[in-house]
């Protein structure tokens, strides 16, 4: 018989942390692991590490449990020129990102373990609304919004907003409130720049029904379950 090994898992969890710290530029889990990710790298751990099938088997099993012992969805804002997101440190959650904002926007973004609750949230079919405040260089006049609402063409694409609507502006700038329902990268960005516009803020403000409320810069909190749960609905009503 081989002889029995143990892998410690929260070495393992070290491990991976160190990994992930070494390919993001030092960014402590700015790329969390899912659940299926971890338990794998777990089990590849075990074998490398001499253990049989059947141990390796086993510590996925239990690697996947931790993990879902610890499932949750938060809302955190990123703050501009800061890529995603980090794990809450005290309870040792993993938490990725759901979907993106381009390293030079700011704002409301969802964190969660629950990979299928991601997937579920960012799925193009879902049309689940985001909505951002933009302020721009130019003064902004009812034929631009008419051209957001309309679309503009960037490279193959067609690109448009659901809505578009001035808040307010100045001499030489507005601030626009921009709601899209589809996901294409750095949509709004590309949308302004078709027109030579030059983008000086955006803030995703709410997903869905999902205010950005009153957090500030770099804080996060737990959503409610009456938060998830109206998430959730509105992608299987959509």
């Amino acid at each position: 018989m081989p002889e029995e090994i143990e892998v410690d898992t929260d070495n393992l969890r070290e491990s991976i942390d160190r990994e992930i710290e070494r390919q993001s530029g030092g960014l402590l889990r700015t790329i969390a692991l899912t659940t299926a990710l971890f338990a794998a790298l777990a089990a590849i751990a075990s074998l490398e590490a001499g253990g049989t099938v059947n141990e390796a088997l086993a510590l996925k099993t239990e690697a996947t449990q931790l993990q879902a012992e610890a499932s949750d969805q938060w809302s955190y804002y990123q703050a501009k020129g800061l890529k995603a997101a980090v794990a809450d440190a005290q309870k040792n959650i993993w938490l990725a990102p759901v979907g993106r904002l381009d390293k030079a926007s700011e704002g409301l973004l969802l964190l969660t373990n629950d990979s299928e609750w991601a997937a579920r949230i960012t799925d193009p079919n879902s049309h689940l609304d985001k909505t951002y405040h933009v302020q721009i260089g130019i003064v902004a006049g009812h034929a631009l919004l008419g051209a957001l609402e309309r679309g503009v063409s960037s490279g193959a694409e067609h690109l448009r907003a659901k809505r578009a609507t001035l808040l307010r502006q100045g001499e030489r700038n507005s601030w626009l409130e921009v709601v899209l329902d589809e996901g294409k990268n750095r949509q709004i960005r590309r949308m302004f720049e078709a027109q030579q516009i030059a983008v000086l803020r955006l803030i995703r403000v709410a997903i869905g029904p999902l205010p950005l409320g009153d957090l500030t810069k770099g804080a996060a909190r737990a959503l409610t379950q009456a938060e998830v749960a109206q998430l959730t609905r509105r992608t299987i009503n959509s």
